[in-house]
């Protein structure tokens, strides 16, 4: 019988994308044990907290292995595919697709040989070229750690916790961290630090008390136990429906409660008679230039926004917490938020301010179907600055939305509805709509939200001001 050599088999671990992201779920196997696999071929699609995104094999070779199921939640890092590269001898039978327990030890025992000889380039979840850095990247439970066997990591990745980590150096954080974790009951050593060098930031510790204060408090009385426990026994499959929080929807969730919790939100609002807007967005449409484009009231209020940024630039902020700065950004990458099957996403539009209105819509209508298509990248929902949101288009009046993390506004736009409005000494029905700005009221004063506010509306109101306010 011809056998494997353990030297001819290649274990493909889940790649980093170097975006932050810890885990991914398989979605689907393109492959099957006994399959030929080429370099560059993809071999599953998975779905990280950000995205949907498809595999791709670095090396020829035959499937021998495949770890995990569709379905399964995996850290990065974890193997999760076994081939058998070309110029060793390919086994009698594939070995058929096992659970996610058993694919353990053989992640671990293929870790020695991938360490022992790196290559040049290795895979990411966009493609290649990620130097090999003999460092390793994100420590997961903070500096100086024992890492727990791969079965034990995952179990204690999906419990919320560290499990049987072991410190071996106190947790890097600042005094008024450690002062916050103190009063809010947090435990800094099972704390995954976001910060740079390990660092536990204010975000982290809101992060992990939010789970905590959702748990019950255990009774004092024991005779109080069955009580606790009469809700689980309560639970109708055939009138209810629970639904696993992962993937986009996890991302979403604890983004919301990190944003919700670190920066005090203020929100304004303005009712604006958008009738000149509306002509405008008629008369584009037949415009020879803007033909074959997406041309949308969205259009307009992105451009609007972007010349009010122009007039108050210090709105196109961040707030530093780790090194306690303000961040003003000389450039705008404009978040649009997108509904999509898999949740709430945020791709937004690199360098949006030097953009004509032309190149602007081009760049909307291609994020739109992108995100529609489920193909949006973790890099394009990267790096925002400042953020639309149209709730309009589901015909509500107008929202208090919650800030993107890492930006310091987001215009909420309402339906466009045929309103009776004062215009010119009478009362004539107009098109109207209502704008609400939320701002972190850490970076930006009132003073500065309401102008902002205020030009946006302008613009709208008389769409000239492109011109003469660009």
């Amino acid at each position: 019988m011809t056998t494997m050599t353990e030297a001819s088999v290649r274990e493909f671990k889940m790649p980093d994308v170097g975006e932050g992201l810890t885990e991914a779920e398989i979605l689907k196997w393109y492959v099957q044990p006994g399959d030929t696999v080429t370099d560059g071929q993809v071999v599953c699609e998975v779905e990280t907290a950000k995205a949907a995104v498809e595999l791709p094999i670095p090396y020829d070779g035959v499937v021998h292995a495949l770890h995990f199921p569709e379905g399964t939640t995996v850290d990065v890092g974890t193997s999760i595919i076994a081939v058998a590269v070309a110029g060793g001898a390919a086994p009698e039978a594939p070995a058929a697709q096992p659970q996610a327990e058993p694919a353990q030890p053989q992640a671990a025992s293929a870790q020695p040989q991938d360490e022992a000889k790196p290559e040049g380039r290795q895979p990411v979840l966009v493609g290649y070229g990620v130097a090999t850095s003999s460092t390793k990247r994100r420590p997961r439970k903070g500096p100086e750690v024992t890492v727990p066997a791969p079965a034990q990591a995952i179990q204690a990745e999906l419990n919320g916790h560290g499990g049987a980590v072991t410190e071996k150096s106190r947790p890097l954080a600042k005094p008024p961290v450690r002062k916050l974790a103190k009063d809010l009951g947090v435990d800094l050593a099972v704390i995954i630090p976001s910060g740079p060098d390990g660092i536990i930031t204010r975000e982290d510790v809101h992060a992990a008390a939010a789970p905590q204060a959702a748990e019950p408090v255990p009774a004092a009385a024991p005779a109080a136990a069955p009580v606790a426990a009469a809700p689980a026994a309560a639970y109708d499959a055939a009138r209810e429906t629970r639904v696993p929080v992962k993937g986009v929807r996890k991302a979403t969730a604890q983004a919301m409660i990190g944003s919700a919790f670190t920066a005090p939100h203020v929100t304004e609002f303005v009712t604006v008679d958008v009738t000149r807007t509306m002509k405008l967005v008629e008369e584009l449409k037949q415009d020879k230039d803007m033909q074959g484009l997406r041309v949308n009231p969205l259009l307009l209020i992105a451009k609007a926004l972007l010349v009010a940024i122009k007039r108050n630039p210090d709105i196109n902020a961040a707030w530093d917490e780790a090194n306690q700065e303000i961040v003003l950004k000389h450039y705008v990458n404009l978040g649009i938020a997108a509904a999509t099957p898999r949740g709430l996403i945020v791709p937004n539009i690199k360098d949006a301010h030097d953009k004509t209105l032309p190149q602007l819509a081009e760049a909307l209508g291609e994020l739109v179907a992108t995100a529609r298509e489920g193909k949006t990248s973790p890099a394009a929902m990267q790096g925002g600055t400042v953020t639309i949101t149209n709730v309009g288009v589901f015909g509500v009046d107008t929202g208090t939305p919650i800030l993107n993390p890492g930006e310091s506004a987001i215009l909420a736009v309402g339906a466009i509805k045929l309103q009776p409005w004062v215009h010119k000494g009478k009362v004539k029905p107009r098109q109207v709509t209502t704008l609400a700005l939320s701002f972190d009221h850490r970076l930006v004063d009132g003073e500065l939200g309401s102008k902002v506010l205020a030009d946006v509306a302008a613009v709208l109101e008389q769409p000239k001001r492109l011109i003469t306010w660009a």
